[in-house]
């Protein structure tokens, strides 16, 4: 598997790809990717080649043990190219040939079964603790309309147009059901958002009988807004207990929104940069709250960016000898459990890997498939050793679609950067992280450190 760790000592496999080089800041503090290519080495042997005598054909038999073994290990060979050298191993595979290696894969047959949801506002939209039909049938349209857009000219407006009569009508006639679903504290504040959605889907349909294809996009962002808003109101309390051994350390029950600011050295083009990200506590309370109480502490102001390679970005290793956040109150480093929410459970699993726990199949609620996915990196054998190291993935992957990344299930995403994302990549070793600033959420942070006197 990849393994992507904060370390001391660090030990890399000489790639001849830039992607996985250490950070030129020291290879002590470091990302790193190891032990991927030993266990995919070990599993998915090339089989050897021999002449046939007098070069006679194969038999059928023979023919068809080639072509199984072939099936067997096209998947595993393709995920080591594609990490290594940054290509979709399988490029434009048309469905058929897809569909050909999923009969000898099952286990990683998800990874085939159908385009990735990269977009961060869907993904957080898609993890919200709610079971409403109707909405979800509202956001898929409105969601649909991104692909709509990829057609070229004023053609895109036709289809966009099926989109947003699809979405008004569903709205027009589930809106009772919508409403039956908001919390009864937010019931007031969910029809008002209702309201605005079901007006703002009128002046988008203006703008596409205007032909104004410019405005489409703005448009639509701000139905979906209103869409993540009502979903939100959906839910009345936190919807789980924190296992006993965490629930004194800060707690994120709900959502919040972090802006990180960034001074950029040595580049002609930018010079500064706010990046907008959304934590979500719904499905990682444990490592969303450290993080929020670590930005109110202040803790990664003024600190620099540590790896920037082109697979991620990470920073949070504080000077001295310590890899992550001593709390000044205990004088011991602060340690965070591994934390994965899986599709259908209630609650998150902690301290071991889904590989571990043997949910090869099962999909995370946090994938890690936007660019701009937020997670907690973390020493490659020890599976809660996470502290304040953090990083953000930017390797775009259209072999793995979302839920199925080769990362998921092995390290703890807790938010998505929903704006300026694509800048992340323009991040250099080096840059300095001016601050960090809470903009909304604080208020569903609980136990904060912070406040502590010491």
């Amino acid at each position: 598997m990849a393994a992507i760790t904060s370390c001391h000592n660090c030990s890399f496999p000489n790639f001849s790809t830039p992607h996985f080089a250490p950070s030129t800041k020291q290879q002590s503090r470091c990302v790193k990717i190891s032990s991927f290519m030993k266990s995919a080495s070990q599993t998915s042997k090339l089989p050897c080649w021999k002449k046939p005598a007098a070069f006679q054909p194969v038999d059928q038999k023979n023919q068809r043990d080639w072509l199984s073994l072939i099936k067997k290990n096209a998947i595993s060979i393709a995920l080591v190219i594609e990490l290594l050298v940054g290509i979709p191993a399988f490029g434009a595979m048309d469905q058929a040939n897809a569909a050909a290696l999923s009969p000898s894969v099952p286990d990683v047959s998800v990874l085939i079964s159908g385009p990735p949801i990269k977009d961060p506002g869907a993904l957080l939209r898609n993890a919200l603790p709610i079971d409403n039909k109707t909405i979800r049938e509202v956001q898929k349209p409105l969601e649909d309309i991104t692909e709509s857009l990829k057609i070229a000219g004023t053609k895109a407006l036709d289809s966009v147009e099926r989109n947003v009569r699809q979405a008004s009508r569903v709205l027009k006639d589930g809106k009772s059901l919508i409403i039956g679903g908001l919390a009864k504290s937010k019931v007031d504040d969910g029809i008002e958002k209702l309201n605005k959605l079901e007006t703002g889907l009128g002046e988008l349909q203006t703008i596409i009988e205007d032909r104004n294809r410019d405005a489409v996009a703005p448009k639509q962002r701000e139905l979906l807004n209103y869409v993540g808003s009502v979903e939100e109101d959906m839910i009345e309390s936190f919807p789980y207990e924190v296992p006993e051994e965490y629930k004194t350390m800060p707690l994120l029950k709900g959502r919040a929104t972090v802006d990180m600011k960034v001074k950029v050295m040595d580049n002609p083009n930018l010079s500064e940069c706010v990046f907008r990200i959304v934590l979500d506590g719904y499905n990682a309370p444990v490592t969303a709250g450290n993080f929020i109480d670590l930005v109110e502490r202040h803790f990664y102001d003024g600190m620099e960016i540590q790896r920037a390679d082109g697979f991620v970005v990470q920073t949070g290793d504080p000077q001295g000898p310590a890899e992550g956040f001593v709390d000044p109150s205990t004088e011991k480093t602060r340690i965070v459990p591994l934390e994965i929410m899986v599709n259908g459970e209630k609650s998150p699993f902690y301290g071991e890997t889904l590989e571990e726990l043997g949910l090869y199949k099962s999909q995370t609620k946090l994938p890690f498939n936007a660019f701009g996915t937020m997670a907690m990196a973390r020493e490659e054998f020890e599976s809660n050793s996470a502290s304040s190291q953090v990083f953000w993935l930017l390797k775009e992957s259209e072999l793995t679609p979302s839920n199925a990344n080769i990362l998921d299930g092995r390290y703890a995403v807790f938010g998505y950067v929903t704006e300026n994302e694509d800048l992340l990549a323009d991040l250099k070793v080096g840059d300095v992280i001016e601050s960090m600033q809470v903009v909304s959420g604080i208020e569903n942070l609980e136990n904060p450190s912070y406040k502590i006197a010491v």
